[in-house]
């Protein structure tokens, strides 16, 4: 019988300054069996970014586990296929409402193990609430059979066939732990494939929870299997072994991945790093604009792929518009609590706010005037960090070109709203953007124009990200394929055609008149014959 998951005590440090977050073994042992590994890999221990305690140790797996994982979800998987469609999305459907049911459990590990404020966390278990739905409703109609025009109107039928890949790994980050997990897995489930998840060592109980999650819901077991390691040693294995990977991450390591799986001839889904942009045009309510792009830039202290870092502001709110942003912003409130009193929670790492700092620092040193934060909050936590706001950034500076991935934007003043789309544009990175305007058609207009995956129209990233029909994801260095919509399920299938030529055996023994006829006419007369027929096939206006 499938481990229940209950609730794990956790000890909040504003009430109790010694907690360091440190969990019960007989509260996480469920959990840490569903990783598949070998006593010889050793363990890993996660560190709680509110405290800098430990929270667990966790298992970790070998390049054979993976294979042996492999091995047993491809079992796992022929049989799952075989199900009726409707079973399977009776899964997702119970997984929606678990998530819902179980929230409070599932808030308290992601806050553990991330760092992030509650009300963030809570942004996970609603999208995992939306993306189940979503494919437990529509998944009949993305994989339906497609009909399309044959060869011969009337004598061929042709169809179009989805059928899953067989296994995908999915290779996972610690900023999203249930949604850049359990989001992605829903739609390959549901597609009839088994799934390999490694996700990252940091964040992994929440994964293991979301795994338990699934087998609540009434997951066959074989079809998840969960591997935890590094990247060049375990995330190279499920590269290895499955027949699509998905990887979130940034765009060095995107870049690794997807030679990897060129090698292999593995088909990969890649979100990579974004240093997205917002346009303030010259018509906004300054106040409206400064309250979307306080959430914007800094909901999960800034460390969301698609969270707001350049901000491009028409001369005429200029002002107006930044005192507001920058007031709204000095009221967040940082804090380490387990419930939502809190804005702004930490980074999850030293190396993440090592490199906040850098940027922050090069910034100023290269002339940046710092109009908002720019201090390391040691006193709320090891790794807290105040939301920045910096501007007259110099175009040498890293923080122009490179991703911060923290509490940290910059402000720049533009003329005119084509200079805003051209420096929007100036990037190599298109992941997500913003537009703010009173007029939505100039907005739609200007969106149209920006060279990103997703644009918001008076809104941060959640209308695109929450939009989850569809297609989420990057151009240029931001990746390669989507999530999300009909795109993010046909990513993990592969299409076959199946063509039926009607006619040739003919009517109570007859020669028929199927395709073979033609060319019984002969190697010079068939093709003056068909030449006529493509000819009529033009003038009907026949696809």
């Amino acid at each position: 019988m499938a481990h229940d998951p209950g609730h794990i005590e956790l000890h909040d440090p504003e009430t109790d300054p010694l907690a360091t977050y440190v969990l019960e073994p007989d509260d996480v042992r469920p959990l840490l069996s569903r990783v598949v590994s070998s006593a010889e890999a050793g363990t890993f221990t996660s560190h709680a970014p509110f405290t800098g305690g430990p929270i667990a140790a966790i298992p970790l797996s070998t390049p054979d586990d993976v294979a042996r994982a492999a091995k047993a979800a491809r079992a796992a998987q022929r049989l799952w296929a075989a199900r009726p469609l409707r079973e399977r999305t009776a899964v997702l459907s119970r997984v929606h409402d678990l998530v819902l049911e179980r929230q409070s459990d599932v808030l308290d590990l992601i806050q553990v193990e991330s760092g992030k404020a509650r009300a963030s966390a809570f942004e996970e278990v609603c999208d995992i609430a939306l993306v189940a739905r979503h494919y437990a409703a529509r998944a009949g109609r993305y994989l339906a059979p497609r009909r399309v025009p044959g060869l011969i109107p009337g004598l061929t039928t042709t169809r179009v066939l989805r059928h899953p890949v067989g296994v995908v790994g999915i290779i996972a980050p610690w900023n999203f732990p249930l949604t850049l997990t359990l989001g992605d897995v829903l739609p390959a489930l549901v597609a009839g494939n088994a799934v390999i998840l490694r996700p990252d060592p940091q964040t992994a109980l929440t994964s293991l929870w979301a795994a338990e999650l699934l087998e609540v819901a009434g997951l066959p077991d074989g079809l998840l299997q969960v591997v935890v390691g590094d990247g060049p040693t375990v995330g190279a294995a499920v590269v290895e072994n499955v027949d699509h990977v998905s990887f979130t991450g940034s765009t060095r390591t995107g870049r690794v991945v997807a030679a990897h799986a060129g090698e292999q001839l593995v088909p990969a889904t890649l979100e990579l790093g974004g240093k997205n942009p917002m346009y303030v045009a010259d018509d906004v309510d300054v106040e409206v604009a400064a309250e979307g792009a306080v959430r914007a830039c800094f909901v999960g202290a800034g460390q969301v792929c698609v969270s707001i870092e350049r901000i491009y502001v028409h001369e005429d709110v200029a002002d107006a518009f930044t005192a507001a942003f920058v007031r709204r912003t000095k009221a967040l409130r940082l804090g380490s609590g387990l419930d939502y009193r809190s804005d702004i929670g930490s980074l999850t790492s030293a190396a993440q706010l090592a490199t906040v700092v850098e940027h922050v620092e090069d910034a100023v040193g290269h002339g940046a005037t710092l109009l908002s934060g720019g201090v390391h909050r040691s006193d709320v936590g090891p790794w807290f960090y105040e939301p920045t706001i910096l501007t007259d950034v110099p175009d040498e500076a890293r923080l122009v070109r490179e991703e911060t991935f923290g509490p940290v934007v910059a402000i720049s003043r533009v003329a005119s709203d084509d200079e805003a789309v051209a420096a929007m544009n100036d990037s190599d990175l298109g992941l997500n953007a913003s537009i703010w305007t009173a007029d939505t058609r100039r907005g739609a207009a200007l969106a149209e124009r920006v060279r990103v995956g997703t644009v918001n129209v008076n809104e941060g990233y959640v209308a695109t990200w929450g939009s989850v029909g569809a297609p989420q994801g990057g151009v240029g260095a931001s990746g390669i394929g989507s999530r999300h919509g009909r795109e993010g399920l046909w990513a993990t299938t592969r299409v076959q055609t199946v063509a039926v030529q009607h006619g040739v055996h003919g009517v109570l023994g007859g020669p028929g008149v199927g395709l073979h006829r033609m060319f019984d006419l002969g190697a010079e007369t068939w093709p003056r014959v068909y030449t006529e027929v493509l000819r009529t096939l033009k003038a009907l206006r026949l696809p």
